[in-house]
Formats: structure tokens, sequence, C-alpha cells
């Protein structure tokens, strides 16, 4: 598992800021424990998202109010006025520039706080806000392998990655997922090699990485990250090839 330390393997590229309001179009169960809604309208204009496991920022009304209040940049710093709205970061999904629509899943099992009582009850046509992305973390293509690991959480993320599929390389994806009515299945091509698995526990013994130089995308419970890193780190990978994001932390 070699690492071409000339070259980087995935690169920070920065969007201008931008916040912008929306409305609820179309709420979908599209397993038991996942929550998809559309979101849209004219602000949507120009979106622009480059990484599969970019996050915009959902942001509810507060009560009283029609549409809540969006941050703007004081001295390239967001603010926002009060009263402060609800912030929660999402992937985003399967935006239509003709529409001017995208889709954001919502995992039930992460909670029950405000974002997740909105995706739930919110009325169809109440406004909120999205903001961002800032930046997108994109991978190098190019490269001889790809590895994709994640529990619930990282399903949109996986969802994106598969769809757009950004790598013309053998991709081995492994995702954990406590309720098997959860799976999605995915149109997939002979390059990608995916299973579900009960846990992400001993998840690497599962993989066969080749040779050249590889990237592995992870993400899920911060705990679970933290883990998957040191034991990459401890099989010989160097930090440059992976980018493993805690989604979610589990209660002590």
């Amino acid at each position: 598992m070699s690492i071409q330390r000339t070259k980087a393997l995935f690169e920070r590229v920065r969007h201008p800021f931008s916040a912008r309001h929306v409305q609820l179009l179309a709420r979908e169960y599209i397993s038991p424990n996942f929550i998809r809604l559309t979101l849209g309208g004219p602000d949507m204009a120009g979106f622009k998202s480059l990484g599969f496991d970019d996050h915009v920022k959902l942001i509810l009304p507060q009560a009283g109010q029609q549409k809540p209040n969006l941050p703007y940049l004081v001295d390239e710093k967001p603010q926002v006025d009060e009263p402060r709205p609800i912030m929660r970061d999402y992937t985003p999904l399967n935006y239509d520039e003709r529409l001017n629509t995208i889709e954001l899943d919502f995992a039930l099992h992460t909670g029950n706080g405000a974002a997740m009582q909105w995706a739930k009850t919110a009325p169809i046509g109440q406004w909120a806000g999205l903001a961002g992305p800032r930046g997108s973390w994109v991978i190098a293509p190019g490269l001889d392998w790809y590895v994709l690991l994640g529990d619930e959480t990282a399903l949109p993320a996986i969802e994106r990655c598969l769809q757009e599929r950004p790598f013309d390389a053998p991709m081995m994806v492994r995702i954990a997922c406590a309720d098997p009515r959860d799976q999605r299945a995915w149109a997939l091509d002979e390059q990608v090699d995916m299973r579900y698995v009960p846990t992400l526990d001993g998840v690497l013994d599962t993989l066969s990485l080749g040779a050249g130089t590889g990237f592995i995308w992870g993400a899920g419970e911060h705990n679970q990250m933290a883990a998957l890193r040191t034991a990459l780190l401890g099989q010989g990978l160097h930090a440059r090839q992976m980018h493993l994001s805690a989604y979610w932390r589990a209660a002590d």
C-alpha cells in the first residue's frame, strides 16, 4: 500500500458563502428508519457541491417566524441575527438544477431533536434555510483502489458517490445497517464490491486492498471512526490516504 508523497490524494475546494431560503416540497419514508425530504425554490439556482460527502446546514424557522434568519458574513465569519435558528448538517443529494430542488435524508435512529421533529411533522410548503456548502473535499481520481466505510448515517454520502462514480477503479464498500430493512439496492457495476455488514468492528478483515495507491473514506459514529483510523494507521496506511468523519456520537 504505497503512497505518492508528492501528490495530494484529496484537496479542499472553497466555495463562496451562500445561504438561501427554501420550501419543503415533499416527504418520503424511504425505509423504516429514514425520511427523505425534497426542498427547493428559486434561491437554489447556482447551487455548487463537488464532493459526495459535502454538507449543508439546514436552518429551521423559530417560533413565530415564517422564514428563518439566514447567516451572513461579517469579517469572513458567519453571523446570524437573533432569534438564532437551529441549524444541523446534512448531505445534499440529487440536486436538480432544472427544478431548483435538493434532497436530504434523516436517520431516525440518531435522535429525536428539533431537526428530526421538523423532518417528520413540518407541513408541506413550510420555509426553511440552507447554507453552504462552504467547501468540498475532493478525492483524487486515478488511484488504484478506493474504499467506502460507514454506518447508516453514511448512506446518503455513499449513495451519492455510487451515483456519480467519480472514480474509475475498483471500489470496496462496507456498510453497517442495524436494521436490514434500511439496506438500499443500488445499480452497481463489476468494479464495485459492496457488502452490508452487522458492524464495522473487524471490517478491515473483509477487505483485500490491492497494490498501488488507494484511498479510504469513512463516516459514522465518533468512537467507531477513531478506532478505524487507529487500525488503518496500524496497518501501514498513511494519514493522507484516509478521510474519516464523525457524523454523530453515541451517548455515554
